[in-house]
Formats: C-alpha cells, sequence, structure tokens
C-alpha cells in the first residue's frame, strides 16, 4: 500500500471516530436534558443550550473534510459509501444534538409548573428509550453492524408508541385542571423532540446498512410521516392539527 493510500485510510478512520465521538456525547445528553426538564433546572439548561456550539462546528469541521476527501481522493465503491454515509450521519447528529437543545429550551419556557407523578414517568421512558436507539446507532457504526442497524427501526415502534400514551395523558392531566393548555402545548411538543430523536437514530441505522451492504436505504421514514400526519392528525392542545400535505419528491 503507497503511503497516499495509508493516508487515505487513516482519515476515513479519523472521520469515523470522530462522528462516534460526537454522536455519544448527543446519547450522554439525552438523559441530562430529561432531568433539566423535570427537575427545572435552568443552569443546566443555558449550559446545555451553549455547548451546542461546540457540536455545531465539530460537524461542520467533519463535513468539510469528507468533502476534501471527495475531492482529493476521489473514492470509489464501498470507499465512497463510507464517506456519503459519513457526511449523512454527520447531518442526523447535528439535528439530533438541536432537538435535545430544543427540549431544554421548552424546559424554560415552562419554568415553574410542575405536572403530575404519570407524566413525568412517561417522559423519563420516552428519554430512556430515545438514549437507547441513540446507543444502538452509534454502536452499530462503530462496528459495520448491519443487522443491529436493522434493528433500531422495530425498537423505534416503542418509542412511537410511548409518545401516544403521553399525548394521551397529556389531555387527561388538561381536562383534569391539574396543567394550563400551554403547558399541555409545549409538552406536546417535548414528546415529538424525543420522537424525533429516535427517527435520526433510524436513519444512522439505514446509513449503516447502506455502507455495509450497498443496498440503498428504503424510504421508511418518509411512509412513516406521511401515515402520522395523514392518517393520524394528533390535536395538540384539543386544537386538531391541518393535514400536511405529503412530499412529492423521493
Amino acid at each position: 500500500m503507497t503511503e497516499a493510500r495509508k493516508i487515505f485510510h487513516r482519515d476515513l478512520g479519523d472521520v469515523q471516530q470522530e462522528l462516534v465521538r460526537i454522536s455519544a456525547g448527543v446519547v450522554e445528553s439525552i438523559p441530562k436534558c430529561t432531568a433539566v426538564l423535570l427537575e427545572q433546572d435552568l443552569a443546566g439548561a443555558e449550559t446545555m443550550i451553549m455547548a451546542d456550539d461546540e457540536i455545531d462546528a465539530r460537524t461542520i469541521d467533519l463535513e468539510d473534510r469528507c468533502i476534501q476527501i471527495l475531492a482529493l481522493q476521489a473514492p470509489v465503491a464501498g470507499e465512497l459509501r463510507q464517506v456519503i454515509s459519513a457526511l449523512k450521519i454527520c447531518a442526523e447528529i447535528e439535528r439530533s444534538a438541536d432537538l435535545v437543545v430544543n427540549i431544554c429550551k421548552a424546559a424554560r419556557r415552562i419554568y415553574g409548573h410542575d405536572f403530575d407523578p404519570k407524566l413525568r414517568g412517561l417522559v423519563l421512558k420516552m428519554s430512556e428509550q430515545a438514549r437507547h436507539l441513540f446507543s444502538e446507532a452509534t454502536s452499530s457504526y462503530l462496528t459495520m453492524d448491519a443487522a443491529r442497524a436493522a434493528a433500531i427501526d422495530d425498537m423505534d415502534s416503542f418509542l412511537d408508541d410511548l409518545q401516544r400514551q403521553f399525548i394521551q395523558a397529556i389531555f387527561e392531566s388538561h381536562a383534569a385542571g391539574r396543567i394550563d393548555l400551554q403547558v399541555a402545548i409545549q409538552l406536546a411538543v417535548v414528546a415529538r423532540f424525543y420522537e424525533r430523536i429516535g427517527d435520526h437514530a433510524v436513519n444512522i441505522g439505514e446509513k449503516v446498512r447502506f455502507q455495509v451492504t450497498g443496498l440503498p436505504p428504503e424510504h421508511s421514514g418518509a411512509a412513516r410521516h406521511r401515515q402520522r400526519v395523514i392518517g393520524d392528525p394528533t390535536p395538540l392542545g384539543g386544537i386538531a392539527r391541518p393535514q400536511e400535505v405529503p412530499p412529492t419528491s423521493a
């Protein structure tokens, strides 16, 4: 192997390791943002919101490195899939970190409002399942385990069920007068943030399968989205959302 090829493979390995480190940080941040929400920790919320700038900078740097590899090395076949997958996984991780920040911001908006033990318990369950999904996605990428990556989609169904239970519990709590309308709306949005973290974990799993097998990922995420917004429009705060038009692009 020539020196240039050794450098190329080293660069690919460095990209993967940095992606794993950033993703592992997101895994750790999920229970932290949940604690911020449940404990009404304003200082903790501010710390996590400010820390997102570093994640943004690291993901931008990784994207630049991937583009440099594409431009200078012109990879093909499996190596090309590795770079393309890294680029797409980088975006999934960055968006998931943004969702963690959004949970912290929601915690600030409902500061001073308590909610009942049933809601708190469901928040903890959603948080743990989202953390588990993202941990599995991170591990499958590190080990290039296509079978493990494929299982993430099925695991995500549990998080979807928890979200539906949480929405129902919000309605019940609001109807009983335990939380006001604005808190109910914010909590419903928080549930959506956890659910979206799970979706990003599924997407990472699909990119891992693509990198390992070369088969294009199924458009299961788009299908789930269409089913959710058209077949089951979830009302927020007792007001049904308008139905969204399904995406027409591939």
